[in-house]
């Protein structure tokens, strides 16, 4: 599968990610496998390049918080193989997935400089990202946290049809709630508030956005 755009393998050139893919090896994983696990300590990172993960965390009452999701061309686990602290995420296969395992990565980046240049690009992008994901959760009723994400999933993983934009939701209710900051019964709400305005329709596991432009005005 093609990397997503504004991925890590996006950034480099075809050698650059051979020489990666030939520091590790092949993995692959089941729906449902926890990949890395919070709090552990370890030097190695998966560059993904097939299915989706999501990236979270549990609070000290044990919600949890989905950070993200990434896809095809995703770096995952770079920050603790780099610093030796410990995986500040969990990470759980979505889909199937199959990646590269890429050990001693610290090791990796001494002798290609120009790859961890662009990583460090790729954190402070991921950091800024973040910090606009907490003005939201600041500024936005959940309605429009909601749409917010919808709006990320489908320029992402978006397929247009005749009726929209169709999005293959990796995400349960619960996710996109841990997603979303809100609770199960807020999204719930949410998006029977965005179905009732003819802006989305809803079926297991997927979302048709039939007014790309209204969702955005509701993400506002």
């Amino acid at each position: 599968m093609a990397p997503e755009p504004g991925e890590f393998l996006t950034l480099l050139t075809n050698e650059e990610v051979e020489s990666l893919k030939a520091a590790g090896r092949p993995r692959r994983w089941d729906r449902g496998t926890t990949i890395m696990t919070e709090g552990d300590t370890s030097d190695w990172v998966l560059v993904l390049l097939d299915g989706r993960v999501k990236c979270s965390s549990h609070t000290s009452a044990g919600t949890e918080v989905v950070l993200a999701v990434r896809g095809p061309g995703a770096l995952i686990g770079e920050l603790s193989a780099i610093d030796g602290s410990s995986r500040s995420t969990t990470v759980t296969a979505l889909e199937p997935i199959s990646g590269i395992v890429v050990r001693d990565f610290a090791t990796f980046l001494e002798s290609h400089g120009r790859i961890a240049v662009l990583l460090m690009q790729q954190v402070s992008a991921k950091l800024r990202d973040s910090d606009r994901k907490r003005i939201e959760y600041g500024a936005f009723d959940t309605t429009g946290r909601v749409a917010t994400r919808l709006l990320e999933l489908a320029e992402r993983y978006g397929e247009k049809t005749t009726t929209g934009v169709r999005v293959a939701l990796p995400l349960s209710q619960d996710e996109l709630a841990g997603w979303t900051g809100a609770s199960r019964e807020a999204v719930s709400k949410a998006l029977r508030t965005l179905r009732d305005r003819g802006l989305i329709e809803t079926g297991r596991r997927r979302v048709v956005i039939h007014d790309l432009e209204g969702l955005r005005k509701r993400a506002r």
